[in-house]
């Protein structure tokens, strides 16, 4: 049913992947489906603080970014055949692009009861649902 599965990931927040990682390596395992994992780190290349940050204050961020996945995944997906992504940008945005460039069928992300921020803010969850293409399941705490 589902050929490929994106798992969205915020290394600095275990609820992110906690619940979510066993749902989707068990939708992989099911369905035959390539799993990709995706973490964000946002952009502040158009901020008014990015002057205050050395030049290459992203790229070690994504660097960083890309070292912690990687760790994560070994960690908590030993012998998986995981597909790892590094994104810069707007969160939502970039998990939608993420699961579109892979051809990811399926998005399995965690998300927590909305608060009254979220509904003034919007949760991440949310919007990767409204703006993709792709089915999501969302893994509530």
């Amino acid at each position: 049913m589902y050929k490929a599965i994106m798992l969205p990931i915020d290394l600095a927040h275990d609820s992110s992947w906690k619940k979510s990682i066993p749902v989707a390596l068990k939708m992989a395992e099911t369905f035959g489906a390539k799993l990709h994992a995706v973490t964000v780190v946002q952009d502040i290349r158009n901020a008014m603080v990015a002057q205050y940050f050395p030049d290459d204050y992203e790229e070690k961020l994504t660097r960083k970014a890309a070292e912690g996945l990687s760790a994560l995944i070994a960690r908590e997906m030993p012998g998986a055949d995981v597909a790892e992504h590094v994104a810069v940008g707007q969160v939502y945005r970039e998990i939608v692009a993420a699961a579109e460039d892979s051809g990811c069928d399926l998005i399995v992300m965690a998300s927590h009861r909305p608060e009254l921020a979220d509904i003034l803010i919007g949760p991440n969850a949310d919007h990767v649902a409204r703006h993709t293409s792709a089915s999501v399941m969302i893994v509530r705490d």
